[in-house]
């Protein structure tokens, strides 16, 4: 008797295992596809392999495994629809090539259910810069290091994004995104890394994220809705900007943004709404943003409404395009300059 129980009680733990494995969805490690961990061989293709067979997968829940270690990466396009939800779990670095002119470097697209988890993302944009502030002329354009198109129900969890070349995560014509506890830095000098870009995109939330670059820290464009910012830290950077928007005159507006606890040290703005003034009227619009509960530390402009966005034109004959109403709470800190609206 007593030895049929322990047998009972082996198969429902086998039973057990088996099902908490199906649960946690197949592992794909790209080394098992070829890629060294040296940080010199070029891992593309190795890459491309372990994801292409994740996004076959029948399994819920499977897994692209990046281990620990530098892996060298060109341009990679994480691809769907897969069969199931899918999941990139990085424990290593994943290396830019020294002056990579793709123009996208990292794109997840066409994704329903996607998780990214951890890492590093080096863009090694430090080359670009130094052309760009040598003056000569010339530059490649650079390349945005992670972008996430067309996708909905993403979640991208403890990600850290160093030296963009341009900016660092895009996330563009989607719904449902979280960005959680990401980390970014470049250089107060590198130009255009905008930390977080978003737009065409509804129902984004940003969590938890440290940003110190050279552009914006959270840029929102056209297209977008129902953005919430909270517990961010942003300097050096240029704040929280909205826009420009309205510089042509068909083009979608931006409504419901809300940052809240958010921290600003250094920054050249804390929150800032950039419109066009054009002589043809814009369908562009700006509307529902709550800026609340923000700690600032010698912030140049801790709030700028700027509806007259011309700089070509020197302010003349650009009438105002975008009513922008904004409510704000619960600000303090130190600045050089006094919130202004033009």
């Amino acid at each position: 008797m007593a030895s049929r129980v322990v047998l009972v009680l082996l198969c429902c733990m086998h039973l057990s295992v088996l099902a908490a494995a199906a649960a946690a969805g197949a592992e794909y490690n790209i080394q098992r596809f070829g890629a060294r961990a040296d940080g010199r061989t070029d891992a593309t293709q190795a890459l491309a392999a372990a994801w292409s067979a994740a996004c076959r997968s029948p399994e819920q829940g499977a897994n692209v495994y990046v281990p620990n270690g530098e892996f060298l990466v060109s341009h990679v396009a994480f691809a769907g629809p897969c069969v199931g939800r899918t999941t990139v779990q990085i424990d290593g670095t994943l290396v830019a090539p020294s002056g990579f002119t793709g123009g996208e470097w990292i794109v997840f697209k066409h994704l329903d259910g996607l998780t990214v988890s951890g890492g590093t993302f080096d863009g090694r944009g430090d080359s670009l810069w130094a052309c760009k502030a040598a003056g000569n002329g010339g530059c490649p354009d650079g390349a945005t290091s992670v972008t996430v198109r067309n996708s909905r129900d993403v979640v991208i969890s403890g990600v850290k994004s160093v030296n963009s070349e341009l900016y660092h995560v895009v996330i563009d014509g989607c719904d449902g995104v979280t960005v959680q506890d990401a980390r970014i830095i470049a250089p107060e000098s590198s130009p255009n890394t905008d930390g977080i870009h978003v737009q065409s995109s509804s129902s984004v939330t940003i969590t938890g994220a440290s940003i110190q670059t050279g552009d914006d820290c959270i840029s929102v464009g056209p297209g977008t809705s129902n953005l919430r910012v909270q517990h961010v830290s942003c300097g050096p950077g240029h704040g929280v900007s909205i826009g420009s928007l309205g510089k042509e005159s068909e083009e979608r507006g931006v409504e419901n943004v809300t940052v809240s606890v958010a921290v600003f040290v250094g920054t050249e703005n804390g929150l800032r709404i950039k419109t066009w003034g054009r002589a043809v009227r814009s369908g562009a619009y700006v509307r529902g943003v709550v800026f609340e509960h923000a700690l600032m530390r010698d912030v140049r402009n801790p709030i700028i409404i700027d509806q007259n966005y011309c700089p070509n034109h020197g302010g003349q004959g650009c009438p105002h395009q975008v009513r922008a109403p904004v409510g704000a709470a619960d600000q303090s800190g130190t600045s050089s300059c006094s919130p202004r609206s033009n």
